[in-house]
Order: structure tokens, then sequence, then C-alpha cells
């Protein structure tokens, strides 16, 4: 095949050579060598991709506080680590499993807790995630093919995003790239340890992001059946079991550990309503994201409320919509395009070995599209990150498949160039890009490539017609990628391109307007502490009649869902001066949209009273606090109804215990972040209503840094299913020895 690229430099040396093994010069050698064999293009895909993605990566500060909370909790106690507990008192975990945080924590540990500590191992995942990217399309399509693929994925909007942030989706991404790269080694010899290696990266990536991992599987396996590559189908359906052991193996590992695990002397599985990991797989983090599930669009307004946190509207089209088409939309016609190529001039068979790459690569990528674009659960845009690098792939295959088309086959270069040019014409439509201006140039450089493509012979013009039509698809994405980097990508849904696709628009880190840390008293955007949102996005509007919950200022509206914008004071991220990231920051700041409240009140009342840990409904609200940490004093923060307060049902008898074990002894029962009260969920609010009927109430500490009296009742105001009403808005609950009586309850 003349568009595959089979002249790389063996890495293993002559039969004959000495290795010299266990001696520091022949391994250096080696490293050299192999640093020698690194084509140009890919040290120029290296660069890009790391200026990309680690460019002012601290103006980012925090990025996702829930998550950096956990990542603090973890850092300091082996327990913590293993359990992945958001809080120091390891009374609850986060609702996804620990493995991205595990990478964050230890890389705490080693360098110190700072921002930059958590969010560089995830700028180095998106370089791999390219390089990966590259060589696993230049394989079986050559240089060209590979570097378009490499430059598209490290182009692409959201990779640009979540690879400055700590979402767990940056080294999702890099598995999921990891597991087929394996594949495509495989197919070369046969070996079996290539799937093994593949199958492990798809456990990993359970042990990430639960059933999204999963997603890899059906293209993968059936890539190698079809193919059975080194020889027969019973082999290759032998090796498939032993591949799907070691899958199972690494992907229930920790969940059973978990299990195990006495739930005394574990944290509650946030997410669930009866502690169960297996619960929080199958529900909350399972088959509920897919079929529809409470606290998803159809209670938040639909997509006429909250429709754009929520990817938009469903069907067929929904990649190329408002809500995802920005982030990954640009080059999804050129990709099905190469798809319908490739598989048009390789029709399927066995022995052309472009097959099984079609089938691996296409396969995951019609899967995760398929499921992206019909899941009615609880679906942000950020997670299309997943699907980047096999679009890069595709989109690779597209221009080596339009370089070599010949003869009958010639004709479906039109139908493929159009089918390029009007996706991205339709996104830049759908998402108001403002480039207008670029649609003649796009439609005359598609007609052009069209002309040159079906009637030129010479290879150079094909060529130069292929990349010219790649190079103008990538204006747009890589315009929104170099944007990206203008502002702070923070708060719980990252997003790539101008400030005006962020869902947390300005602010973000620590000390950030708004946050712990900084000075502003209001409310912020939906991003973390303190962020506004100077413009709402098309669509974005409370259904009637609905408030936003406590601590949650959606974009665009304040905290009375009325339209409106506040800000606080700007600045490097607090703790960070200089932007060196050194430290958290302090505790200045009132409630900052998703990103917390202001805890201070409540924790001087603990300090006052003897101490004693603080609950609060939502994790997100107390997100702030436990990044600050404890300091000199014995007084955490902890959470009690997961992310928002309403994820977890946790029974009054599982808190009787953690008040008898000490875990506990200060409830707040309002102001916590109850999430929206119409999605169906009661999360923690029978809990409070228990804890008001039984605890001591204390009347808070005033005056002490924060507008702690107003704050709480413009949260307990906002938030009507809270166990208590507005006129405790000044007092916590003192649960010290009223474990028996809440056990009675």
């Amino acid at each position: 095949m003349s568009a595959m690229d089979r002249t790389a430099t063996p890495t293993t040396a002559p039969i004959g050579e000495s290795r010299e093994p266990g001696r520091f010069g022949s391994v250096a050698r080696r490293a050299t060598d192999a640093l020698a064999r690194i084509r140009p293009e890919v040290w120029v895909l290296i660069a890009v991709s790391a200026l990309l993605n680690l460019w002012a990566i601290d103006q980012n500060g925090w990025a996702n506080e829930y998550y950096s909370a956990a990542v603090r909790s973890m850092s300091e106690s082996w327990h913590n680590f293993l359990y992945g507990s958001f809080d120091a008192a390891g009374v609850m975990t986060v609702d996804k499993p620990p493995l991205a945080l595990w990478v964050q924590a230890l890389s705490v540990r080693v360098f110190g807790f700072s921002s930059a500590a958590i969010l560089v191992p995830q700028a180095l995942m998106g370089v791999a995630s390219a390089v990966l990217v590259y060589d696993l399309t230049r394989r079986f399509f050559g240089r060209l093919a590979g570097s378009v693929a490499g430059f598209v994925f490290a182009l692409t909007p959201i990779t640009v995003a979540i690879f400055r942030h700590n979402n767990p989706d940056a080294l999702l991404v890099l598995l999921s790239v990891a597991a087929l790269w394996f594949v495509v080694r495989g197919f070369e010899d046969g070996r079996t340890r290539w799937l093994l290696l593949a199958s492990l990266m798809v456990g990993l990536g359970f042990e990430t992001k639960m059933g999204a991992a999963l997603l890899l599987l059906p293209g993968l396996a059936l890539a190698w059946f079809w193919v059975a590559p080194g020889g027969n189908r019973m082999r290759a359906f032998l090796q498939l079991l032993a591949a799907g052991g070691v899958a199972l193996a690494a992907a229930l590992a920790w969940p059973v550990f978990v299990s195990l695990t006495p739930a005394a002397s574990r944290p509650w599985i946030s997410g669930t309503a009866d502690n169960s990991i297996w619960s929080l797989i199958m529900d909350y983090n399972g088959v509920g994201r897919v079929a529809g599930q409470a606290g998803g669009p159809g209670g938040m307004g639909g997509s006429g409320g909250m429709g754009s946190v929520f990817g938009g509207g469903t069907g067929f089209f929904r990649l190329l919509g408002a809500s995802l088409g920005g982030q990954i939309g640009w080059l999804v016609g050129l990709a099905v395009a190469g798809l319908g190529l490739v598989a048009a001039q390789t029709r399927m068979h066995r022995d052309d070995p472009r097959t099984g790459w079609l089938i691996a690569t296409g396969g995951v990528f019609l899967t995760i599209a398929v499921v992206f674009s019909f899941a009615s659960g609880i679906f942000h845009p950020y997670y299309v990150a997943q699907l980047a690098p096999f679009v890069a792939a595709l989109c690779g295959a597209a221009v080596a498949a339009l370089v070599s088309i010949k003869g009958n086959l010639r004709p479906l270069a039109i139908p493929a160039v159009a089918m390029a040019v009007v996706a991205e014409i339709v996104v830049m439509h759908n998402t108001d890009a403002g480039y207008g201006w670029l649609v003649p140039i796009l439609i005359a450089v598609g007609v052009a490539a069209a002309v040159v493509l079906t009637r030129a012979e010479e290879q150079r013009l094909r060529t130069f017609a292929a990349i010219g039509l790649a190079a103008a698809l990538m204006i747009v994405s890589a315009i929104w990628s170099v944007q990206t980097l203008g502002h702070a990508t923070s708060g719980t849904f990252p997003a790539g391109g101008p400030e005006s696709q962020s869902m947390g628009g300005p602010g973000g880190g620590p000390g950030g307007a708004g946050g712990p840390g900084g000075t502003g008293g209001a409310p912020g955007g939906m991003g973390s502490s303190g962020q506004s949102f100077p413009t709402p996005p098309s669509g974005m509007s409370l259904p009637s009649g609905m408030s936003p919950p406590s601590g949650m200022a959606l974009p665009g509206l304040n905290g009375s869902g009325q339209s409106g914008s506040s800000t606080g004071s700007s600045g490097l991220p607090g703790g960070m001066p200089g932007g060196t990231g050194s430290s958290p920051g302090g505790f200045g700041g009132g409630p900052g949209g998703m990103g917390g409240e202001d805890l201070s009140a409540a924790i001087a009342t603990a300090e006052a009273n003897g101490g004693g840990n603080i609950a609060v409904s939502g994790q997100q609200s107390a997100a702030g606090s436990v990044i600050q940490g404890s300091g000199d004093s014995d007084v955490n923060v902890v959470a009690l109804g997961g992310f928002s307060g309403r994820e977890s049902e946790v029974d009054v008898g599982w808190l009787a215990g953690r008040v008898a074990d000490g875990d506990v002894r200060w409830v707040l029962t309002d102001g916590s972040g109850g999430g929206v009260p119409a999605d169906g969920r009661t999360g923690s609010s029978e809990l409070m209503a228990a804890v008001s009927e039984v605890c001591e109430p204390v009347e808070m500490e005033s005056g002490s840094t924060g507008s702690d009296s107003a704050s709480s009742t413009s949260a307990a105001t906002a938030n009507p299913t809270s166990g208590s009403d507005s006129s405790d808005s000044n007092l916590i609950y003192d649960c010290a020895g009223k474990a028996s009586a809440l056990a009675a309850q």
C-alpha cells in the first residue's frame, strides 16, 4: 500500500550485537537512538500541544474545586487516598472512582499542594495523547495522515480545555487512546500481549470514569475478531476471552476492595442512597447517564432551561449543535467522510491492513458518537473530549484516502468534501461563532479540492488539495483552541473557545472573584467560586417559578434567578502570588456559584465551643473550606448530601454512627447547596430535618470574616426544600451526645 509508512528504524538491536544489559551507558545509548528516530513533525506536535496545555495554566487556579478539595484530603491520608474521600475526615467519597485523583494526589505528595501540582500532570497527559494519536494513524496511513490526526487532536477546543483542567476526563482520554494504540500495534504482529495491554487500559479507564470506558469495547473487540491477526478466528476468540479477563480484573479491583470493606470503616459512597459501590456503577454513573435520571436535563427545565449544561437536545445532529459543536464538531464531517472513504477503498477485506484499523477506530467513534448523541441523563459538553482522538484519527485517514483514491472511486471525493464543508458551516451557524466571512472561503476551497481530487493525476497536486482542505477546516477550531488560553478554564464545566463558551466565565481560582481568599461577596457563576458570566448563552434561563439553588448562581442570573451579573474583585488566584500556585487561598468572599459558600462563621463557632467537624449538605459548598484545610484547628468541613446536596440520600442511622464516632459534631442545616428543587431528589433534606429536631441549636458567631447572616438567609430563601427555614439561617446545630436520639429517628 503506497500510503503506508514502513520505513521506521526497528527499535531492537541487530542479532549478535552486544546489548551490555544492566550498564547505564547502553541504556543511555538506546534512549538517545530512540529520540533521534523521532520525526521532526512529532517534535512540532509536542511543542504545540505542550504550549496549548501549559500556557498560563496557573490562571485556572483550583479548576474544579470539588476534585481539588478531594485531592487535598487524599494527599494527607492514605485511608482517604484509597477510598477517594472528598473530605479530610473520611466521611464521604467523591462520585467517581479514584484513579485520576490518585495521580493528582501523588503529584501533590511529591511537589506540595498547589494548582501546578494538580494541573501540570493533566497537561502532560494531553501531550502524550497527541503523540499516540499521531503514531496510531501513521502506522497504517503514513506520516502525512499521522500529522493531520495529531494536530487535529491538539487543536480541538475541548481537548485544550480538558487538559488544562483537573476533571478525570484527561486521564480517560489518554487511556482510551492508549487502548486503541495497543490494538493497532497488535494488528501488525498478532501478539496477544498487545490485546491484553489494550484491555488493561480499558479496565483502568473504568477505574477513572466507570462506564464511559466500556464504550471502547465493541469497536476494539469486533476489529480484533474480524481481522484475527496472526491466526484464525478461534485463536482471536480465545485472545479476546483472555483480554476480557484482564479488563474485568482491572475494572473491578477497586470496587471489590470497597465492597469488602465494612461500611463503618470507610466513607459513604457519594451518589448513592444505599452506600453501595455497585449502585454508583450501575445507576448514577451507569445506565442512568444514557437512559435518563433524576438531576438530568428533564429535571432542570429541559433544553429550554439548563439544556446547554447538559449538551442540548438529543438527536443525530447533537454533536453539531450549539452546546457541543464548538467543542468537538468542527471536523466531525471530515471524520465521517474518512470513515466512508476508507471503507470503500478497503471493501472491508481482512487482508487489507487498513480494515482492522478502520473497524477499531471507526467502531469506537460510532459507538461514542451515538451514545453521546442520545444520552438523556446527566451529560455535560466536556464529555465529548473522549470522542476527540477518534475524530482526529479518522480525519488523518480521510486526508490519506483523498490523496490515494483511484479509478471509479474518485467521484466519492465530491460528497466527502461536501460533507466536511457543510458540517463545519452548520457548526459555525449553530454556535454563532462570528466567522461568517470564512463561509465563502470554505466553499471555494472545497470546490477547488473536489476538482483537483477527482481530475488531477499528479500526486503532489492531490496532496496539496487534501492538505489545503484540512487546513481550511481547522481554522476556527485552532482559533478557539488559542482563545481558550485567554481566560480561566475552571469550575465544574470546562469549555474550550472564547470566554463566552465557559460556564464559569472569568475568575475561577482560589482567591478569584468572590471565592475563598477573594474579597467579593456576591454570588458568582456556575463555575468555581465567584465567577461571573456577563452574557447568558442562548437558551439559558430558569423554568418558570424556579429559583437557583443555594450557592448556585446560574450564568447571567443573580441569586434570585433574575437577569443580571455579579462580579467580585479580580486578581491572581489566592495563595499564588505571582502565579506560583504555592498555597491555597484564604477565607474571604461570600458564596461563589457552585464553588461554595462562606463557612467562616460556622467554623468560628465550632472553634469557640470545643471544636469538632462541621457537616453541610453539598460537597461543592464545602470545597473551598476543604481546600483551605483546617490548619492548626481541629475543625474540618464535611458534606452529607453528595455533590450538590441532592445526589446522596444518607440515612439518619448512618449519621448517628458518625456522630458517635466523633466524625461529625456540628451540622449546618441551611445555605448548603441543595441542588435544583424540581429534579425530584431528596438528597440530604430529610437528614437535615432530623438534625433540626434532635440536635441543639447554637447561634453562630457574628462579625467574623464574611457576611454570614446575609449569605445564609439568601441561601435558605433560594432553597425551599432544605431542612429548615430562613428563621434558622444564623443557627448551627450541635449534635454532641445526640447519637442515640438521632438513631431513634
